[in-house]
């Protein structure tokens, strides 16, 4: 198929006589088109952020606590050990475990007791939680080993306590007295559904026995080497939790996976509405398109039939507006195109790196934009363009 260089220029003289008309005909490509490309970013965003959200309470995480045996009666034998934490450790597909116990207490403030949450961790908590160290450091082994009697308070409990440098500071807690050796925060809040609370106290895992009397984990986590193996791992624990304890025991492993399922659900149903938002937009821009040429058609009659009385063919005419067309919805789509890339460069810095929100474009997205508003344009520009090259020289050179 070969369209001559003039056929070319006519369709573009034709449009820069009529800049408005073409311009408000554009219009509705540029606002389809920018919803396809958004609607894709959007999803992207979500998608991103949530998995932002759940890599920072901690990337790739079972979780397991025990549930009680038949009848719901709980036996301290089926308890979840260290033994049994160990045991996760050498699993295939575990890079780290940690276990907790956590009870309530309370710490005296200005001479007011004020209740707190006591946990015990073992190593590897901080790796497994993300937990984020604002001044201090985590327990080292040596800690662990001897049962060193320090503490991480949140940044909240900090905040209640006398101002002051925090690290090196007693801390009463129920009847003990502990060191004050970091201050920390989750990576992300966890609203109270895990152990820490807006006000919690850590200490190593072998102090907490003397508290409450247990030497057994409330809570252990395992982290698997890559979230594909997230859901293998869930079965493997509860597996070997089952092996390791009488038959009856029921211990609730779980995982992530079901809030990041949610998400993924979420984000289908908004891209679909969105998308058929975009298709909307797409449908009405290919109707003004063909109605502004319909009108184009008629208006231009006279031109039309003398440039067939000098020897234009059907076919160049039919070219002719088929390219005025294309133009029309090639430049809405590149413009619709280039509005949420220019937000997207406008918008990034602005976001604090805290928040941990990246605004990814998507190649594939701007290329169907631009494909299906093109192809838009020429089903709805191909009836007024072939109305045009039916037109009869004679007919059309009488027409007023």
């Amino acid at each position: 198929m070969y369209i001559s260089r003039e056929t070319w220029q006519v369709a573009l003289d034709a449009l820069r006589a009529n800049k408005v008309k073409a311009a408000l005909t554009m219009l509705g490509v540029v606002i389809g088109s920018a919803c396809i490309v958004l609607v894709v970013t959007i999803a992207l965003i979500g998608k991103t952020y949530v998995l932002a959200q759940i890599e920072g309470v901690g990337s790739n995480i079972v979780y397991a606590t025990y549930g009680g045996g038949t009848a719901g009666a709980r036996s301290q034998a089926d308890e979840i050990t260290l033994n049994d934490m160990e045991a996760v450790r050498h699993m295939p597909h575990v890079t780290e475990v940690a276990g907790t116990y956590d009870m309530p207490t309370s710490v005296i403030i200005n001479g007011q007791e004020k209740a707190v949450a006591l946990v015990g961790v073992t190593e590897g908590f901080q790796k497994i939680r993300n937990l984020l160290i604002i001044e201090g450091r985590f327990f080292d082994d040596l800690d662990q080993a001897t049962g060193a009697k320090g503490c991480l308070i949140t940044q909240d409990l900090a905040r209640q306590l006398p101002p002051g440098p925090m690290i090196g500071r007693q801390l009463r807690v129920g009847e003990q007295t502990f060191t004050v050796i970091a201050v920390f925060r989750e990576r992300v809040a966890t609203f109270g559904q895990s152990e820490i609370s807006a006000q919690s106290v850590l200490i190593p895992f072998g102090l907490i026995k003397y508290y409450s009397g247990n030497d057994y984990v409330r809570t252990l986590y395992a982290q698997a080497d890559t979230s594909d193996s997230v859901p293998e791992t869930t079965l493997a624990v509860q597996a070997m939790l089952k092996s390791r304890h009488a038959p009856g025991a029921a211990y609730m492993v779980q995982n992530l996976a079901s809030i990041l399922e949610a998400a993924r659900k979420i984000s289908m149903a908004l891209t679909l509405v969105l998308m058929l938002v975009g298709t909307v937009a797409l449908v009405i821009s290919g109707v003004g398109i063909m109605n502004i040429m319909l009108v184009t058609v008629t208006e231009r009659t006279h031109e039309i039939g003398l440039r067939k009385a000098v020897g234009a063919t059907r076919q160049e005419i039919l070219y002719q507006f088929l390219i005025e067309a294309l133009i029309i919805s090639g430049l809405g789509a590149i413009v619709g195109i280039a509005i949420p890339v220019a937000a997207k460069i406008l918008i990034s810095p602005l976001i604090p790196p805290e928040v941990g929100l990246r605004i990814p474009i998507s190649i594939y997205s701007v290329i169907i934009a631009f494909v299906v508003s093109c192809a838009t344009g020429v089903l709805f520009g191909y009836l007024p363009a072939s109305r045009a090259s039916k037109l009869q020289p004679t007919e059309s050179l009488r027409y007023e």
